[in-house]
């Protein structure tokens, strides 16, 4: 199959170096720090991968027994981001929330030297799931939740607060994977906007609150929430290939299909179907796995276009109890990892970034004073 090479906004251009992963190696790879993403999630805790991140290395246990206590011990809210929190309304998106809690606690907490970055990131890594919980659960029902939990893995305590109760051991998996799925990507949008910020050397909340407010865009984030509207839709496969069909013969955008690097398959999409099918056999689900399928048939016969990790992790985050508005946040508390280790690689070997432009405005213009503007203007 001959693969459309894709143009605009800087395709193919090489913007820098990175030993942090690579992505679409031979059309489909997808490498954190030269491991394979397959072996990643059938093996690996997402902490393992946050640590293999920021650090470098795979952990020793006792490196990952100290690393995970930290991380912990990091959970509380100063009272302060907790009235912060409480004052942002109830409609507001979540994506607004982390970003404006990130913010704040950069006031709360600043970095004043970048040898702190490593305590910073992983501040900022235990307590992000605190804050979006916290909003949401007060915003709900006015519950101010308590941020003590037996719960050792970010998965494990991010759904325990949203539900009030710990997740089954199946629960507590599937989102272990999808956090170690959504960690990285490289040189992406929002990475790209944390390593733009921190080569300016700002600190390490204005490169995160940076790449939130990236990431909030429909056109990075946001695919899984509208990934999730769509499948919806449908009640069985029949519609839902009706339905597509129609939506591509008026050239409707259709979310979660295709990637801007991948050209062969999407190497996270492979991983993430398999426990959407075991999720949907687990809550004996008949609408929402086959409809999914469907559309990824019918996507790939007519458009050529394959899944991408955001089509079928919408499903799993519904199957898990989450609401479609908060799919894109949970991207935020995997991908800090992935940013964090971004500026600490930008800082290493840092260069200020900042690219020309060809210019396609007009050529030099004769200045006209306003009078003359004017009276130029009356005589038409």
């Amino acid at each position: 199959m001959k693969v459309k090479k894709k143009t605009g906004g800087l395709a193919g251009v090489v913007a820098g170096e990175t030993a942090i992963a690579t992505v679409g190696k031979e059309g489909k790879g997808l490498n954190y720090r030269g491991y394979s993403i397959h072996d990643l999630a059938a093996e690996a805790t997402f902490e393992e991968v946050a640590f293999l991140l920021l650090y470098g290395h795979l952990p020793l246990r006792k490196e990952l027994d100290s690393f995970t206590a930290r991380l912990v011990g990091g959970r509380q809210l100063p009272d302060a981001l907790c009235q912060t929190l409480r004052a942002i309304p109830a409609n507001a998106h979540p994506m607004d929330v982390l970003r404006t809690g990130c913010s704040m606690l950069g006031v709360l907490e600043p970095e004043t030297s970048f040898a702190q970055q490593e305590q910073k990131a992983e501040r900022l890594l235990a307590c992000l799931p605190s804050m979006l919980v916290y909003w949401y659960r007060f915003a709900q029902d006015r519950t101010e939740i308590d941020f003590d939990s037996t719960e050792s893995t970010i998965a494990g305590y991010f759904l325990e607060k949203m539900h009030d109760t710990p997740p089954s051991d199946l629960h507590r998996r599937v989102m272990d994977v999808s956090l170690v799925l959504y960690a990285e990507h490289e040189f992406n949008a929002s990475t790209f906007t944390a390593r733009v910020c921190t080569a300016t050397l700002s600190d390490l909340f204005s490169a995160i609150t940076g790449a939130i407010g990236t990431l909030r865009g429909p056109l990075h984030g946001g695919a899984n929430e509208a990934a999730m509207e769509l499948i919806e839709k449908f009640q069985t496969p029949e519609e839902a290939e009706a339905g597509i069909m129609e939506m591509l013969s008026s050239k409707a955008l259709i979310m979660g299909f295709g990637h801007r690097v991948y050209s062969i398959s999407d190497p996270r999409n492979e991983v993430i179907k398999g426990w959407a099918k075991q999720l949907s056999e687990a809550n004996g689900d008949t609408v929402l796995y086959p409809v999914s399928e469907r559309i990824e048939q019918v996507m790939w016969r007519e458009k050529k276009l394959f899944p991408n990790l955001d089509f079928y992790s919408a499903s799993v985050y519904h199957f898990l109890g989450i609401p479609t508005e908060m799919f894109t946040p949970i991207f935020v508390l995997s991908r800090v990892s992935g940013w964090a280790a971004h500026v600490f690689e930008q800082r290493s070997n840092n260069r200020l970034i900042r690219p020309g432009a060809e210019y396609i405005g007009p050529d030099q213009l004769d200045f006209v004073a306003i009078d003359d503007r004017d009276a130029a203007a009356d005589s038409i």
